[in-house]
């Protein structure tokens, strides 16, 4: 049976959560009488946590505000949450992540936390990376779940074999043993890359591989271990992986530009971008651009936002289009 400095705890656990909790609520849920409810409540008190009594009908406890923070208690996925906040708003900038005050907040709330948990959220914060796009998506991304994250977190660390079962975009499911090279945040979303296992004497060669975090219903660890590349990098593989993600249209372009022009435009989930060397008679860069495409109707409009010279040499489609773009815009020009 709990402690009563326990049922405490869990008495303000309660009224952090926020509310009005009624006296009947809180001596169900602490498994006591409403005197003993009464009682606890004075020893919060007794310790400065400033809470309400509220008379009437509907009323109870609630937590009000009070001239310095009570104590605080997080849930394993609470934890999670304010460590990852903190370490996104470091990596976009934010100033109160980044400062004095984000730092000893993170400090405080990993010093306190059980060694158990203390040492999957380590994990999972060293498996961590973001790419150079990773800012919040225009709607809601799905949440993963937090289980889920600090397995395959573990995974990375220890480089373990994870069992994972996933759910493709297409509603098809499956199940396949993954070795998890690292965890990446990307425009709001979630992703593990690594590589299936390869089979016969090099167990190491398997394809490499991205899943989003969201569509893994389950993941538990296997025996065994395997060796990650020393140069692997999860975010350019992730997005060396949207590059070349299959769609209708491959496009081939030969642009005269700088890397930074082209990715201005084109960055690398769109596109990847490869360096041909100067050319004999005009001494200037040229790039191979390399990109692939549900639709073309939009490449027009980018190439003519680039404004450098350029070389289509597939598919035939986009010519007409880039020709049919190019006509649109002198008639519209030549307007009075």
């Amino acid at each position: 049976m709990p402690r009563p400095t326990g049922r405490v705890l869990t008495l303000l656990e309660l009224l952090q959560s926020g509310g009005t909790r009624t006296v009947a609520e809180l001596a169900d849920r602490l498994g006591v009488d409403g005197r003993t409810v009464r009682r606890y409540v004075e020893h919060l008190i007794d310790l400065d946590v400033p809470v309400e009594s509220v008379r009437g009908r509907y009323g109870g406890y609630r937590l009000g505000p009070g001239y310095r923070l009570p104590p605080l208690m997080l849930a394993e996925d609470e934890a999670l949450a304010v460590l990852l906040g903190l370490a996104a708003g470091r990596r976009a900038g934010l100033p109160a992540a980044g400062s004095t005050a984000g730092e000893t907040a993170s400090a405080k709330i990993r010093r306190v936390l059980p060694k158990h948990v203390a040492g999957r959220l380590a994990a999972l914060l060293d498996s961590l990376a973001f790419t150079d796009l990773s800012r919040p998506a225009a709607a809601p991304a799905p949440v993963p779940d937090a289980e889920v994250l600090l397995t395959l977190a573990d995974a990375v660390r220890h480089r373990r074999p994870v069992f994972l079962r996933y759910t493709d975009r297409s509603g098809h499911r499956s199940e396949r043993t993954l070795h998890a090279y690292g965890i990446v945040a990307h425009e709001g979303r979630w992703y593990v890359t690594g590589a299936n296992p390869g089979t016969g004497a090099d167990p190491g060669t398997g394809e490499e591989r991205t899943f989003r975090l969201d569509r893994i219903t389950d993941a538990r660890p296997l025996p065994g271990s395997f060796e990650a590349p020393t140069d692997h990098d999860p975010a350019r593989q992730l997005l060396a992986g949207f590059a070349a993600a299959e769609y209708r249209h491959e496009v081939v372009l030969r642009v005269r530009a700088t890397v930074a022009q082209v990715r201005a435009h084109l960055p690398a989930t769109v596109a990847g971008v490869a360096e041909l060397g100067p050319t004999a008679d005009e001494g200037e860069q040229w790039l191979r651009v390399e990109l692939r495409a549900e639709r073309l109707d939009w490449l027009p409009p980018v190439l003519a936002a680039l404004d450098r010279p350029f070389v289509i040499e597939r598919p035939s489609e986009l010519r007409a289009l880039v020709t049919a773009f190019a006509n649109r815009l002198a008639s519209h020009a030549l307007r009075t």
